[in-house]
């Protein structure tokens, strides 16, 4: 049984080189990314996550019969977390590839691909399992264009949920937004609502360069208001801008991907006890929108970052870094910085809520750098 399942996997393999080999031959046209963030206020219906990105998908494929699809299981099972359903029944198998189970096989195809002007999107299961793939995203997506002197473009997605879902353990719960952020070369965008997801993937699958795409298993099943004009399929977000998901003149918070909607109930409970927060949606980690969140720490005078990531070398010590170079003279107390605990994640429930930050230490930490009293109970 076990050379069957070999001989298959090695059957898929070829198969799917042929795939890619078969799609060099396609043309399409791209369209272009639009340079203007419009106000979305006026949003009236709601779609999940999942949805979000899977018209996003289907869109971008309709739109270019360069871009394919590729990963374990986003074919014949529709996804692991159902964002490719329905693409393989529309594209057909030589667009939406199941790949055997290779993170380093695919990504290093997908890659060689994108060389040849395809326009790849790989998916991984986790983030986490695309460290066996990192020799490729890293030295041979991120950094060709440079060694090339810009005579090789890569134009190619890694997506896939990151960070912690729920009761995964260690090896399948790790934030890798600083990994990646600290790479020349990438792009790495972290949406957190259905606009988000749908204009940021937009505009990583028509970007020239490679991009991390790293989204959240446990907001794939949230609904958020989405406007007409966010539905329509030209709609594209443009890469490096953050958003000011809500705005305020006491303190500046600064989350990405599931932290924001943290971040966005901390500031309602501030809000009973007269602290006005100002919520930063960063959208983007590299480029970083150090301009939106200078602007915003110059007016409130105080800041505090949040992320799911370890504390060392992580998101949050970025940006204190580019506040206090940039805006330190306008800070009227010192940054706060919320993260993950510096362990692994644990499994057990109760030591996992410990290690992930919760609203009520964005809530504690706004109020330090307000100076308002906090009670030794809720510190301890």
């Amino acid at each position: 049984m076990l050379g069957a399942l070999r001989k298959k996997s090695a059957i898929n393999l070829l198969n799917l080189i042929s795939s890619v080999r078969h799609g060099l031959g396609s043309e399409g046209v791209v369209p272009l990314v639009s340079t203007q963030l419009k106000s979305l206020s006026t949003a009236a219906k709601e779609m999940t996550v999942r949805d979000a990105l899977n018209s996003a998908l289907e869109e971008e494929m309709s739109a270019d019969p360069k871009v394919f699809l590729m990963g374990e299981e986003v074919g014949e099972y529709q996804g692991a977390y159902k964002i490719s359903k329905g693409l393989l029944q529309k594209f057909g198998p030589d667009r939406v590839l199941d790949t055997p189970i290779t993170e380093a096989g695919f990504t290093g195809i997908g890659v060689g691909a994108a060389y040849y002007g395809l326009k790849p999107i790989v998916e991984f299961m986790t983030f986490n399992f695309a460290m066996q793939a990192i020799d490729h995203i890293i030295n041979s997506a991120a950094k060709s264009n440079y060694m090339s002197a810009g005579q090789i473009s890569v134009p190619i997605v890694f997506r896939g949920p990151n960070g912690a879902a729920a009761g995964v353990g260690a090896q399948h719960s790790q934030c890798y937004a600083a990994w990646y952020g600290s790479c020349p070369g990438l792009k790495v965008l972290v949406p957190y609502s259905s606009e988000d997801a749908r204009g940021l993937l937009k505009a990583a699958i028509r970007d020239p360069d490679p991009v991390i795409f790293l989204e959240n298993e446990l907001l794939y099943g949230e609904s958020f208001p989405v406007s007409a004009e966010s539905l329509d399929s030209s709609f594209c977000l443009p890469i490096g801008k953050a958003k000011v998901e809500k705005e305020g003149k006491d303190v500046t918070i600064t989350a990405f991907s599931k932290m924001v909607g943290y971040a966005l109930q901390a500031a309602q409970e501030l809000a009973k006890e007269g602290i006005s927060a100002e919520v930063i949606n960063l959208r983007s980690i590299r480029p970083l929108d150090r301009a939106t969140i200078n602007a915003s720490v110059r007016k409130t005078n105080r800041l505090v970052t949040v992320e799911e990531g370890f504390p060392q070398h992580g998101i949050g010590a970025e940006i204190c870094t580019s506040v206090i170079e940039e805006s330190f003279e306008y800070l009227d107390a010192p940054v706060e910085r919320i993260a993950g605990a510096d362990v692994p994640m644990p499994y057990a429930a109760n030591l996992e809520r410990l290690a992930v930050p919760q609203v009520e230490d964005i809530i504690r930490a706004a109020k330090r750098a307000c100076y308002r009293e906090v009670s030794m109970s809720a510190t301890a």
